[in-house]
C-alpha cells in the first residue's frame, strides 16, 4: 500500500481549513494510506474527521535536526520517512534546508505547499488545496467535513431548548468583540427570548486573554446554563457533532478556530468577522452567516444592536425546525 504524510502546523483553524485538501488525497488516492504530523491535539482532527490512519506529534524531540543544514538525523527518523511514496507539506521553509534534508534521506516525492493563504486569494481552504492540481487532484468539496460518529438523544418528547453556543474568544484580541458587548446581547436576548439557552465554549486561549476571568462573575454564572471548557478538541467535536444532529442548537462566534470545528461538524453558525476577511477565511459550509462592521475594519465597528438584530434574523427562520 502506498503512503502519503501530510504535514501541517498551524493553529486549529488553519489546521481545519486544510482538511479538505487531506481529503482530496484521501479520496482521490484510496489505495494509499494517509498520515498527518501536526501539533498534538489538533493533528488528530484528521483521524475524526475519517481521512487519515493516524496523526503523529510535529514537536517531537527528532524532528529538530530537521530545520538545520545537512542535519544528522538518526536511523529510526530517515526510515520513518523514506517509508512514504509522498510528502505534502505546509511548513514554512524559507531556507530550504528542510527540503534538503528530506531529499537527502531519501524522501522521492516532495510537495511543497503555503503555509499561508493570500489575502486576496479566494477562499482559504480553495488555496490550501491548489497545490494538489500537481497530482491531477481538483477540489470540489471545499467546505470542511467533521462528522465523527455519535449516539444521538432522542429529544422528541422532551420540552423544546433552543441552545446557543457562545464562544467568545478567538486566537487574537483583534478578532475578538468586547465580552461586555456579549453580555449586552445575551441579557437582551433572553428577555425577548426567554425560551433560548445559553452555554459557553473556552479554553486555555480564554484563560490566557482574561476572558475566562470576566466569565466568572454571577452576572454570566445566572446568563448561561452550562459551559464547557478545556475539552480535547476530538471530543469537542463529538459533542458538536451531536448538538448539529440535534437540530436544536446554534453557533454564535468569532473567526476562530472553534467557529470553524462548530461549522465543520454541522452547527449553524453566525459569526462576527474584523479586521479579516470572511471572503478569506469564513466557513463554507452551509448554514455560516457572517456580519462585519460597515469598514471591515476594527471588529469593534458592530454595535450590540446590529448583532442582536443579526441573530434574531439568523434564527427566526430556524424556529420551524427546532
Amino acid at each position: 500500500m502506498a503512503r502519503i504524510l501530510v504535514i501541517r502546523g498551524g493553529a486549529v483553524g488553519d489546521f481545519i481549513l486544510t482538511l479538505p485538501a487531506i481529503r482530496l488525497l484521501a479520496e482521490g488516492l484510496p489505495d494509499a494510506e494517509v498520515e498527518v504530523l501536526g501539533y498534538p491535539g489538533i493533528a488528530d482532527l484528521a483521524v475524526t474527521a475519517g481521512v487519515a490512519a493516524r496523526a503523529r506529534n510535529l514537536e517531537h524531540r527528532r524532528m529538530a535536526p530537521l530545520f538545520v543544514p545537512r542535519a544528522v538525523v538518526d536511523e529510526e527518523t530517515a526510515a520513518y520517512f523514506r517509508s512514504f511514496d509522498l510528502v505534502v507539506s505546509y511548513l514554512y521553509d524559507g531556507d530550504g534546508y528542510f527540503r534538503e534534508n528530506l531529499e537527502r534521506l531519501g524522501v522521492r516525492t516532495l510537495i511543497e505547499c503555503p503555509h499561508r493563504v493570500q489575502p486576496d486569494g479566494g477562499p482559504a481552504s480553495v488555496q490550501l488545496a491548489r497545490p494538489l492540481e500537481r497530482l491531477a487532484l481538483f477540489l470540489e468539496q471545499a467546505a470542511p467535513q467533521l462528522h465523527p460518529a455519535v449516539e444521538q438523544v432522542d429529544e422528541a418528547n422532551e420540552p423544546v431548548q433552543r441552545r446557543l453556543w457562545l464562544h467568545p474568544g478567538s486566537g487574537s484580541e483583534k478578532k475578538t468583540w468586547p465580552l461586555e458587548r456579549w453580555a449586552e446581547v445575551v441579557d437582551a436576548l433572553r428577555e425577548r427570548r426567554p425560551e433560548w439557552q445559553w452555554r459557553l465554549i473556552t479554553g486555555e486561549a480564554e484563560r490566557d486573554r482574561g476572558i475566562l476571568d470576566g466569565l466568572s462573575t454571577p452576572a454570566w454564572r445566572q446568563r448561561v446554563t452550562g459551559q464547557v471548557h478545556g475539552v480535547p478538541l476530538p471530543e469537542l467535536a463529538r459533542q458538536l457533532r451531536a448538538e448539529a444532529l440535534s437540530g436544536r442548537a446554534v453557533f454564535v462566534g468569532h473567526d476562530s478556530g472553534i467557529s470553524h470545528l462548530a461549522a465543520a461538524v454541522g452547527l449553524p453558525a453566525l459569526l462576527l468577522f474584523g479586521p479579516t476577511d470572511p471572503a478569506v477565511w469564513s466557513p463554507l459550509n452551509d448554514g455560516v452567516r457572517t456580519l462585519r462592521g460597515a469598514r471591515g475594519e476594527a471588529i469593534d465597528e458592530l454595535a450590540v444592536e446590529e448583532v442582536i438584530s443579526g441573530l434574531e434574523a439568523f434564527l427566526d427562520p430556524r424556529e420551524e425546525h427546532f
